[in-house]
């Protein structure tokens, strides 16, 4: 496969492991592979990698609503046919989210397993937990499964489903449901799902929102997880209220910190009380209570 290699320069780590974050989570289609590396004292270097036959792409213009701050430059070059797939994949270390450790197959012999440990490699579906939305609802869920006993889960948008096992993992009496409108989104979940033995504990679906049939016959539930984008999360707003029961909660990311005013005075307008507000670099995640 021949690829295209875009490379940025950056003074500062956070900008760089922004940028790399929303490449690798937040575009379609996503990366082949992406590294982030030190480049000289005080300096950064982000490569992101894309099969040449795709087309062009022009990296700024898909970055800028994605970012608080104005996308790099890039460069870009023809590269040599190489694994960077793996190479990427090699370079994203484990995360901890509170009771969660979620590594690639890569670390599989490095990281201890246990009741929380999710096995999910980057690939075809948004969410390994190393960016600060699916980091965030990670946390959320944690923070809920320990003052809370959830009945019905939803994750919509599930991506590559990270979210929807963890729940699995920490809600063992939940009926979970997870939907993703993307057919391979839900096959990667499905087989995630199988590769951390809560198969048998998820439903997965292909549903373009809460409007599907099943979806509609399921609600409501008490907890609901939309890990998307603020302006979808905006125009869901009404459909989610009704998907919600009494006193469930909703918890709500993929918001860039500017946004998040205008998502909340949308919920509030629908039922919800803000009940905590946690940002992770320029992101937010919003848990709300239906009231």
């Amino acid at each position: 496969m021949a690829l295209k290699k875009f490379t940025a320069e950056f003074s500062d780590r956070a900008h760089a492991d922004a940028t790399g974050n929303a490449l690798q989570d937040l575009i379609e289609p996503p990366p082949d592979a992406l590294t982030v590396f030190e480049n000289g004292p005080g300096h950064w270097r982000l490569d992101v990698y894309f099969d040449e036959t795709a087309g062009d792409r022009d990296l700024a213009a898909e970055l800028t609503p994605l970012l608080a701050v104005p996308p790099p430059h890039f460069t870009a070059e023809l590269v040599p046919d190489l694994n960077w797939v793996a190479i990427s994949q090699a370079a994203l270390p484990p995360v901890h989210a509170g009771r969660f450790t979620i590594h690639g197959s890569h670390d599989r012999g490095r990281v201890a397993r246990g009741p929380n440990t999710i096995l999910i490699d980057a690939g075809e579906a948004f969410g390994t937990a190393h960016h600060e939305t699916t980091l965030g609802c990670l946390l959320a869920i944690d923070r809920l499964a320990r003052s809370r006993f959830s009945r019905s889960v939803l994750d919509l948008g599930c991506g590559s489903g990270v979210l929807a096992i963890a729940a699995a993992k920490a809600m063992p009496g939940a009926r979970i449901i997870a939907a993703d409108m993307d057919p391979q989104a839900v096959k990667v979940a499905t087989g995630n799902a199988r590769l951390n033995g809560v198969a048998d504990r998820i439903a997965l679906i292909v549903a373009a929102g809460v409007a599907d049939p099943r979806l509609r016959r399921a609600a409501p539930f008490d907890l609901l997880i939309a890990n998307i984008l603020a302006g979808p999360l905006i125009c869901l707003a009404p459909a989610l209220a009704h998907s919600v029961e009494a006193r469930g909660t909703l918890v709500l990311s993929g918001i860039l910190i500017p946004q998040a005013a205008e998502v909340i005075a949308t919920y509030r307008s629908h039922g919800f009380t803000l009940q905590r507000y946690d940002r992770l670099r320029d992101w937010s995640t919003l848990t709300l209570r239906q009231r």
